[in-house]
């Protein structure tokens, strides 16, 4: 107790001037504990705790001096019911035996540990246990000097900070400013980097603040090693890498929809989200055999790159990378599994919502040839800009504003068979090309075309199709019967929503799942469909009221088991674990379990290549909402040559179960047959 005493005193002279700390100065591992239950509006009332490596007691003092904090206080609430599901889960992992006691602040000159159940006792101050240091950090803090760390990532020093959740670095550039329409090299800039605010967007239409220069990451993980070559392979973290959608067009990896501090800390992962370039800046192609397009598209190849090499700097396992994306994203999901640059990068892919078949989402799933894509957009391009009769008209383009290109009325948004980046014309489901033979979780919503078309303006029925671009052939078929409501233009939107569902989403991706069953392409393929959303509404609720579930006394701000449209877009909330937003509260006592349950889900099949949660993990980490909710309805079962012709497909809602591939017959009406259409 003596050693104590002259620790303390040494502790009390540290000067007020606090250097910004790395994990070399700290001389530890650092876990971030917080008993995550996702339930946001009682986010503030939890706490957290950082785990120090063992050391002795006078180095845990000073370990936890050195990040701002102290060897965490005794709180009885606390330590009776948030701290012993974090330490257990540490147990589970095989960090700590069961027995394990940390250390926490003293009691005067009585050292004092606690166990992994949460009770407290005094120890001899002459003991090396882990250290479990206060963590200050807010929810959603922003940056301060006093929480933040700098973490050497090979030749790199990257600066960030943490809140409650995670550890967060924002803004870190992946690669060297290429010059307009030239692919991304790797980063060779300074080489310390302050990663304390989000790079600014890629240019766009519709958002101020963008820019040309805007290739950066944003990292969020909840553990972070000391020292790389020495951490055990386990301890490290499956890696989920975020590709937004917004028709190659828009979107931006620092959309609070995507916030990875609730995927970080829930799911015990390390999410990655990234810019890429985007509408003409990002995918011009010329005939020119030099401007080859894909521009935004190997931008995301740069980044994976880099993800691969300095990831585990920051707790993450670059062996087990997850490629998520959504629309747009997952399209760029289903072109790195075909890019002979991407295949072998990552191990396992979520392409949610991905668009393909007919109409407006044909080219996210077949590609145009470079010809084709000129003739499509760059000729239009040209005549808007005046560059058609330019001696060079790359020259001409370059010379533009880049808001005014993607400000046209045309602009250049398509993946091209381009020859190095994409050789074919499509995912060569039939085992004619290359194809990352990777875990695979992916599905659609229930209504992902209603976003895709207008409302009807009449009820007329053929004005109906025809304003969807949907085929005459539908009217009065069979396969398709009209709903006989009391409203008629809404009867006439479920006809043209369900019929472009079929086309622009269920039936491509229900064939690619049969394709690749089929043709044995995949490791395994985990197939569902949403039957509950809630739109990011203001960013996107297309039709409105129509994808929003209705209002009633009871449910002021809708009733979810209620009919209503599940559109493109309503997963991102429950699979981010980001309920409720400001103006988006919960709506019934089902959105946090969904949600719960959701994110859990898909983080285990980052973690695993399975999305059914281990009950061993969940009871670990007292996630007793998920472990309740999945004993209430039979497991999610992958997509195998023994089920695909019975019930392959997850319907997820509360609760969820398997249903069958839907819409077969309509399929093969539409052209789209679920069993041949990729051979």
């Amino acid at each position: 107790m003596a050693v104590l005493g002259v620790a303390l005193a040494y502790l009390g002279f540290i000067g007020t001037a606090r250097s910004v700390p790395s994990l070399s100065s700290i001389g530890s591992d650092l876990t971030l504990l917080y008993n995550n239950d996702l339930d946001r509006p009682n986010a503030p009332q939890h706490k957290s705790a950082i785990m120090l490596t063992s050391r002795n007691v006078l180095a845990a003092e000073e370990a936890c001096t050195t990040l701002g904090e102290t060897l965490l206080p005794i709180n009885t609430t606390f330590f009776a019911t948030d701290l012993p599901s974090t330490l257990e889960y540490q147990v589970f992992q095989g960090v700590v035996p069961s027995t394990q006691e940390f250390w926490v602040a003293s009691k005067g000159l009585e050292c004092q540990v606690v166990n992994t159940q949460g009770h407290v006792s005094t120890s001899s101050c002459l003991r090396e246990l882990p250290a479990l240091c206060s963590q200050n950090a807010g929810f959603m803090a922003g940056p301060e000097t006093a929480t933040s760390l700098t973490v050497h990532a090979q030749n790199l020093e990257i600066t960030g900070f943490r809140d409650q959740l995670s550890f967060k670095f924002i803004g870190i550039p992946y690669a060297d400013q290429p010059a307009r329409w030239t692919y991304s090299t790797p980063y060779t800039g300074p080489t310390t980097i302050n990663a304390t605010s989000f790079g600014p967007s890629c240019v766009q239409t519709g958002t101020t603040g963008t820019s040309e220069e805007c290739l950066f990451l944003n990292i969020w993980t909840p553990f972070i090693p000391e020292n790389v070559a020495t951490t055990p392979k386990p301890k490290l973290k499956a890696v989920i890498f975020w590709i937004h959608g917004g028709a190659f067009t828009g979107g931006s990896g620092a959309d609070p929809t995507f916030d990875g501090g609730n995927f970080a800390s829930r799911g015990d992962v390390v999410l990655v989200t990234i810019n890429y370039r985007l509408s003409t800046l990002g995918f011009l192609a010329l005939n020119d055999g030099v401007t080859n397009g894909n521009f935004g598209f190997a931008d995301q190849i740069q980044a994976l790159e880099w993800v691969q090499q300095y990831i585990s700097a920051f707790g993450g396992d670059p062996e087990r990378i997850t490629i998520y994306g959504q629309s747009a994203g997952a399209a760029s999901v289903r072109a790195l599994m075909a890019s002979p640059k991407a295949i072998g990068k990552f191990a396992a892919a979520i392409p949610s919502s991905n668009l393909g078949g007919d109409n407006y989402a044909m080219t996210y799933s077949l590609y145009y040839t470079i010809p084709q894509e000129v003739s499509v957009a760059v000729d239009p391009i040209l005549q808007e800009t005046g560059c058609n009769n330019a001696t060079d008209t790359l020259a001409c383009l370059k010379a533009i504003d880049g808001n005014t290109l993607v400000n046209l009325p045309d602009v250049a948004r398509y993946l091209v068979v381009d020859g190095t980046f994409l050789t074919s014309t499509g995912l060569p489901l039939n085992g004619s090309g290359p194809i990352a033979n990777v875990h695979t979780l992916m599905g659609f919503m229930r209504d992902d075309g209603a976003a895709f078309i207008g409302y009807p303006t009449n009820d007329n029925v053929t004005d109906g199709l025809l304003g969807a671009f949907i085929p005459l052939s539908v009217e009065d078929n069979p396969l398709f019967p009209l709903p006989t409501g009391s409203n008629a233009t809404l009867d006439i939107f479920n006809l043209t929503s369900r019929a472009n569902t079929d086309i622009e989403f269920r039936c491509v991706d229900q064939a690619t799942a049969i394709s690749a069953v089929k043709h044995n392409l995949l490791k395994s393929v985990w197939f569902y469909e949403f039957n509950r959303s809630y739109q990011t509404s203001p960013g996107f609720d297309p039709n409105f009221p129509v994808c929003d579930a209705p209002v009633d006394a009871e449910h002021p701000f809708g009733d979810p088991t209620k009919e209503y449209f599940k559109c493109h877009s309503g997963d991102l909330f429950y699979t981010f674990g980001n309920l409720p937003t400001q103006t988006l509260p919960y709506r019934d006592a089902d959105d946090l379990p969904f949600m719960q349950v959701t994110l859990d889900s898909w983080a285990s099949f980052a973690r695993t290549f399975n999305p059914n949660p281990d009950p061993a993990f969940l009871k670990a980490r007292g996630f007793s909402g998920t472990a309740a909710l999945i004993a209430k309805q039979s497991p999610w079962e992958p997509v195998t040559h023994a089920n695909v012709n019975d019930k392959p497909l997850r319907v997820l809602q509360v609760p969820s179960f398997m249903d069958v591939f839907s819409e077969a017959e309509q399929c093969e009406f539409m052209g789209l047959p679920l069993e041949s259409l990729f051979g």
